[in-house]
């Protein structure tokens, strides 16, 4: 695993709402770059294997999601998660999970996540390259926190979710430690 200190330059295709698109589906693409994300504020982000799984659908994401107004009393901009999916599985998870506040950014290409060093073979499982599940505060581009998970590697025969939850974000940015996973808000049907 590579250790970065900064975020990493990247332009993610990302889809945004358009009303002055035509028809059924009112969204253009739009390209952001890591500077559009991250210069000039600070950002926590966290990563995950895929949209639509048990863990990353129960937890991970809604959990962030319930705390993201004590998120911004921390002083924090924007709460990313990030995944290598497309926009498309992006946007229909965040919908099906009920994703109100995170901004869902797609690295369907996996860039972003390899130039992180955070890329692995995860085809035990049928899913090939994704992302391991990781967490950090990021300042003005700057890297200042990371919370990588342990096990580190491909073809992990477990999912560890120990580190990269909103809980121990939470309690990092206050000073504290956390009391743990905070046990799942919803039920994974899948």
């Amino acid at each position: 695993m590579t250790v970065v200190s900064k975020v990493p330059h990247v332009v993610f295709k990302t889809r945004v709402h358009d009303e002055s698109v035509a028809g059924d589906n009112p969204y253009r693409w739009e390209d952001k770059t890591t500077a559009d994300l991250f210069a000039g504020k600070k950002v926590v982000v966290f990563s995950l294997p895929g949209a639509f799984t048990p863990t990353c659908s129960s937890n991970h994401l809604p959990r962030y999601d319930e705390l993201y107004a004590d998120f911004k009393r921390e002083g924090v901009d924007e709460v990313i998660c990030v995944s290598v999916n497309d926009a498309f599985v992006m946007f229909q998870w965040g919908k099906h999970v009920g994703n109100k506040n995170i901004f869902l950014l797609p690295d369907g290409s996996g860039e972003f996540t390899r130039k992180m060093g955070m890329l692995v073979d995860k085809s035990n499982l049928g899913f090939g390259m994704r992302s391991w599940r990781y967490a950090m505060l990021v300042d003005d581009g700057r890297i200042e926190k990371l919370f990588v998970e342990p096990e580190f590697g491909d073809n992990c025969p477990t999912d560890p979710f120990d580190m990269s939850d909103a809980d121990t974000m939470i309690a990092y940015l206050r000073g504290g430690e956390s009391d743990g996973v905070a046990q799942p808000s919803k039920a994974f049907v899948g």
